[in-house]
């Protein structure tokens, strides 16, 4: 007897595959559903250099047939456009630093398909994430949590699935570790077993972040002045967007101190550069909230906070401001701290909610 129906989002890598893999074990239907997020052509890339590709998606449904169910392709193309890609240069443009993968699990993967799945009858959907869901029954909340897994723990990308859709969603490989879910797809004989996992912004695989945003609106990024902590003029920037809080690299001036970005002021079009030790701060502000382990945040909360995915977790105090926003004071400073990037709250391995870095 069927435990539900799944529909697997698969994206032609390993860890999804064995997603599948575990689901039909464990007795669910399955559909394959692979997530045609952008045309390669579209966006000037070679598809062998990209994930989300036409041979990905061959990848997938070579998959979905040796596994016997069936699987299909949804064209996603324009809502990633008006969400991701879109949000992506808007960020840069304001000066911040974006996160897409966490915009497109809230605007796509979780947002669009989930509510496409459901509208076809699905009772769940599934990724590939090394997280967990489950659900306290004294709160009656579903709860986010680390998978087992730490090197390759998601949790942070995932803050901000609501109730509805944590209800909805399954993490088969939450509780494994990445060499389990490589020996499962090797013995299933899947053609994806020793496939590397991908690293790369899937529509920026090359890096060139500032290169995409100038082709894609067609509008060049104006220099403009690097100037120092008292406002004297140290050289000329090659265009605001190619810089980030905290960079050293590739700022093309000799020095005898080493200088870093501090700030980019859109306005002036100026981007202030200082020591190491100006980076470093005790305190953020953050928006755009979503609670996960709590309703809201009513008054001050000992947590351990990420403000990077690659980063360790660091003790601080959450405290609600006005209008849905925290102050998260740290114990100790932590370095920078940028704008635009997802800050994630966690009490032990449960993650508490997370939002939009917006100062400091």
């Amino acid at each position: 007897m069927s435990n539900g129906h799944v529909f697997v989002a698969m994206s032609g890598g390993v860890d999804s595959s064995v997603a599948a893999v575990l689901l039909q074990q464990a007795g669910y239907q399955l559909s394959g559903v692979n997530l045609r997020m952008f045309h390669n052509e579209d966006l000037g890339e070679s598809p062998s250099r990209t994930c989300c590709s036409l041979s990905d998606a061959e990848d997938a449904a070579l998959v979905a047939r040796r596994l016997g169910f069936p699987f299909y392709v949804f064209d996603f193309a324009q809502t990633f456009r008006d969400t991701v890609i879109r949000n992506f240069i808007e960020e840069y443009q304001q000066g911040r630093t974006p996160n897409p993968c966490a915009e497109c699990n809230r605007s796509v993967k979780f947002g669009a398909l989930l509510q496409r799945v459901r509208t076809l009858g699905g009772d769940y959907m599934a990724t590939g994430h090394y997280a967990r869901v489950e659900r306290d029954e004294t709160s009656g909340r579903y709860l986010l949590k680390r998978g087992k897994d730490r090197s390759k723990d998601q949790s942070y990308f995932l803050y901000m699935l609501t109730q509805e859709e944590l209800a909805h969603t399954l993490f088969p490989l939450g509780g494994m570790e990445k060499s389990e879910v490589r020996q499962i797809a090797e013995a299933h004989g899947l053609v994806n077993a020793k496939k590397r996992d991908s690293q790369d912004i899937c529509f920026v695989p090359d890096g060139k972040y500032a290169d995409f945003i100038e082709r894609t609106t067609g509008q060049p990024s104006e220099p403009g002045p690097f100037l120092d902590q008292e406002g004297r003029v140290l050289g000329q920037h090659k265009g605001i967007i190619r810089y980030t809080k905290g960079q050293h690299k590739g700022l093309g001036l000799s020095t005898e101190q080493p200088l870093y970005v501090l700030e980019k002021d859109i306005a002036s079009n100026a981007i202030r550069l200082g020591p190491d030790s100006a980076l470093w701060s005790r305190t953020l502000t953050a928006e755009r909230m979503n609670w996960i382990s709590v309703p809201e945040l009513t008054g001050p909360m000992a947590v351990t906070v990420k403000t990077r995915y690659t980063q360790r977790e660091a003790a601080a105090v959450a405290e609600p401001l006005a209008g849905g926003c925290i102050r998260v004071t740290f114990e100790e400073p932590q370095r920078a701290i940028t704008a635009g990037q997802a800050v994630v709250l966690y009490d032990g391995d449960t993650v508490v909610g997370g939002g939009t870095i917006c100062g400091t």
